[in-house]
């Protein structure tokens, strides 16, 4: 690779400015320098995407004990208890710090609306603007991190690779997508919260920027990665020809929609007790199922027996996109198919976002806290990101202190926002996707997704290690499809490794959860084969 035309220093680098990453840099502003890189727009990432809501036990029925209840349940038998108290117990908190930032949830008159969806006992999810959730999060940590003076903001910058010396991180490298000049960036730590990797999948509900840089990163570096085979998959896409696997949130499922086969059955209660508010991994098989049973290539989501007027203020954004596609929610019934939505697994981590790299930190979708063991609950995600954002940027202040701010050097310039006129013209345009790229999103969509068997993962991974793929990477398309390509052999190696079904890991051939076994977390790290460890 060229050599760097720039090395900057912070006292602080993040990766990522999804809600995960602008949590632990507003954290750490308050210590030292901050400079958060972000590949796209920094509003672009999965946090903006998401609709349904956040998950917390602030209502007056509901209790801390039952939001952690429903998330080791949903999690298997594979959840870390410790984690999961630390989530729910600290949520409350985090929740009313972001309403003091300005975030506005929905209410209902004055006081917060919540609402429920699958797997939850209680109604526990905070929306906002009905089903634009992740997008007002997003505004007001965007808001809140640029009223900080020494917390700078840089879009359009390529994360390639960690910086190591004497087995510790001390800085990233990164491409300038403005002019493709390479550049460095040295701190006392950083933190890796790149956002999770649907693009690895043909059907995915995530944004473009989702290929999993973190993960891949972190593990060329030589960091530990857990619980890869766990990826969750939404049962509810939309499936229109030519458009995006646009999300249907599962709120629409919680207000009363029915799933129908293509015969317009209804077919839930053939799979689950708990029909179309079963568990996610549940009712995404259960349509893949119906699917190959009546040989079509999507089921139907009914939302018809609500009127009009409810479904244009609950989900307005959802409502608009459908009817862009010449479907009205309140008279025709949405085609829907699963989609590849969220990784359970990434870096492992302990309570605080350290990996097994000194220096080195992640959060949010790239880490594994052990939140979610093999099946994320609804909406509990952009609460990890909030709570363990938070406590890396805390771990991050007291193992790396700032002893003098003197030697920072920051990019002169903040980020433009999207909506200014210098955010007009976007420096990464659209490129037609590889070849190699299209193969293997296709290949793991058909043998590494929703259904397995350990023939197909074998073949799967044979054909992965079959391409050629370049070992220098120089460009954003370059490094996507070496991240992509190295994080589908690891997924594919972890799910031939366990031998069972358990959450969102299903294989015809091992049907059953088998906890003798593994009842463990797989580990896999650079040049070793899989481990399983409690």
């Amino acid at each position: 690779m060229a050599l760097s035309e720039k090395t900057y220093r912070a006292d602080y680098a993040v990766v990522g400015s999804g809600v995960a990453g602008l949590r632990a840099a507003i954290e750490l502003s308050g210590a030292g320098s901050v400079l958060v890189l972000a590949k796209s727009f920094l509003s672009d990432s999965a946090t903006a995407w998401a609709q349904g809501g956040i998950a917390v036990a602030l209502s007056d029925e509901d209790e801390i004990g039952l939001h952690e209840q429903d998330t080791i349940n949903a999690g298997d038998g594979l959840c870390r208890p410790e984690s999961v108290a630390l989530l729910v117990e600290e949520g409350p908190k985090y929740i009313t710090q972001l309403i003091e930032w300005g975030t506005e949830f929905d209410r209902a008159g004055t006081k917060l609306a919540f609402t429920r969806e699958a797997a939850h006992s209680r109604s526990r999810i905070l929306h906002a603007h009905g089903d634009s959730t992740g997008r007002e999060i997003s505004r007001a940590l965007l808001a809140r991190a640029n009223s900080i003076p020494h917390l700078h903001l840089r879009a359009h910058a390529f994360t390639t690779g960690l910086i190591l010396e004497n087995g510790q991180t001390v800085g990233v490298r990164f491409i300038d997508e403005t002019d493709g000049s390479l550049h460095e960036v040295r701190a006392n730590a950083i933190l890796l919260a790149t956002g999770g990797l649907g693009q690895i999948y043909r059907e995915t509900t995530n944004p473009d920027v989702a290929t999993g840089d973190g993960m891949a990163i972190a593990y060329e570096a030589g960091a530990v990665l857990s619980d890869m085979e766990f990826v969750q998959f939404h049962p509810t896409a939309l499936a229109v020809k030519g458009a995006p696997r646009f999300l249907l949130s599962e709120a629409l499922r919680g207000e009363g929609g029915i799933l129908r086969n293509i015969n317009l059955e209804r077919f839930m209660k053939r799979y689950n007790e708990a029909q179309e508010l079963a568990p996610r991994d549940i009712v995404a098989r259960a349509i893949v199922s119906e699917m190959h049973r009546t040989n079509a290539h999507h089921v139907y989501l009914d939302m018809t027996a609500k009127p009009k007027e409810f479904l244009e203020k609950r989900f307005p954004r959802i409502y608009a996109t459908c009817e862009s596609y010449g479907l009205d929610l309140a008279t025709d019934m949405a085609p829907v198919c699963p989609a590849a939505h969220y990784m359970m697994g990434g870096v492992k981590t302990d309570l605080w976002g350290r990996t097994s790299i000194p220096g080195l930190y992640t959060a949010g979708e790239t880490a594994d806290t052990g939140v979610h063991g093999a099946n994320r609950l609804a909406s509990n995600s952009l609460l990890e990101g909030l709570v363990f954002g938070a406590r890396s940027g805390q771990a991050m202040m007291e193992d790396a202190p700032v002893s003098k701010r003197s030697s920072t050097q920051l990019p002169g310039k903040r980020a433009p926002q999207p909506d200014s006129p210098d955010a007009e013209k976007q420096p990464h345009p659209a490129h037609a996707e590889s070849p190699v790229r299209a193969q293997i999103r296709d290949l793991m969509w058909r043998h590494v997704g929703i259904l397995r068997t350990g023939k197909e993962l074998k073949a799967a991974l044979a054909q992965l290690e079959s391409l050629q793929i370049p070992e220098v990477a120089a460009t954003r398309e370059e490094n996507e499809l070496k991240n992509l390509h190295s994080l589908a052999k690891l997924i594919t190696r972890s799910a031939i490794a366990r031998e069972e079904s358990r959450g969102s890991h299903y294989r015809s051939d091992f049907p059953y959860r088998d906890d003798d076994d593994f009842q463990k977390h797989s580990l896999i790290r650079k040049n070793s084969e899989v481990t399983f460890e409690k």
